[in-house]
């Protein structure tokens, strides 16, 4: 299939996302072992960039990974392989509770975040990288995208000295604070759902510095473009669609 021509105000790159499947989706890649984490890889095997992606708490999703292969096969013109760990061990928060609308629920996810807090992730990211470099030599240049309790590990991780990513950005991120985007110093973009603080996001984006996209998906909610994702919801999915259009389009321009 051809790709399809620039439209719209995009390039051409970001415009030829595959059939997004609402049920029963069938992985395009495989799963490692690197650095002791399993992984989800998939793209090009001669791509030479990287995306490090931080699901969000309830881990390897079909929604997440039709994700990971939407960024890894849509751009025409760059090449991605994508490198998506579990860093909960094999134990995600079960989806079930949420909404948590009940004490038990409430401190199912409380003791949850208490045993993976973003700083703690944020702080193991580094070395993951370091792990993919060795096992893949020919990857050059990393980026790092995180959904909702992901997007708060990668902010951490790319405001710290220890930073080896060269572009950032998030989907519908947790703990939203406008005081981390004043210590970012690479290209970041931000696509936020309703469920977001409206104030935070838009102190958030005053606060950065560095080349940025910013924008709130307002009729979609918390987890729209990961696990909470329905798919079988036409308007969903056209919005999901549409966000990783957005990510390829950010990522083609500043990665």
């Amino acid at each position: 299939m051809s790709p399809m021509p620039a439209t719209q105000g995009h390039s051409e790159s970001c415009c030829n996302i595959p059939p997004v499947v609402a049920a029963g989706y069938q992985a395009k890649g495989t799963y490692e072992d690197i650095g002791g984490y399993k992984t989800y890889v998939t793209g090009p095997d001669d791509a030479t960039k990287a995306l490090v992606v931080v699901f969000d708490i309830f881990g390897f999703f079909d929604q997440t990974i039709q994700g990971a292969d939407i960024l890894a096969y849509s751009d025409h013109h760059q090449k991605y392989k994508i490198y998506m760990p579990d860093w909960f061990g094999g134990k995600p928060c079960p989806i079930e509770i949420f909404p948590p609308d009940t004490d038990e629920k409430k401190k199912q996810l409380g003791e949850f975040f208490g045993t993976f807090p973003p700083p703690k992730v944020a702080g193991q990211v580094p070395d993951f990288v370091t792990a993919v470099k060795e096992k893949n030599p020919s990857i050059e240049k990393f980026g790092i995208l995180g959904y909702c309790w992901g997007g708060k590990v990668i902010t951490l991780t790319i405001k710290a000295d220890t930073n080896p990513f060269s572009v950032a950005a998030c989907c519908h991120p947790a703990m939203v604070d406008p005081a981390d985007a004043e210590s970012i110093t690479i290209p970041y973009a931000m696509l936020a759902s309703k469920d977001e603080s409206v104030e935070d996001v838009k102190k958030f984006e005053a606060a950065l510095k560095v080349p940025h996209l910013v924008e709130t998906f307002d009729d979609q909610i918390h987890g729209w473009m990961a696990a909470r994702s329905n798919l079988k919801d036409d308007g969903v999915k056209a919005e999901y669609e549409r966000g990783y259009k957005v990510l390829l389009g950010f990522f083609s321009k500043n990665f």
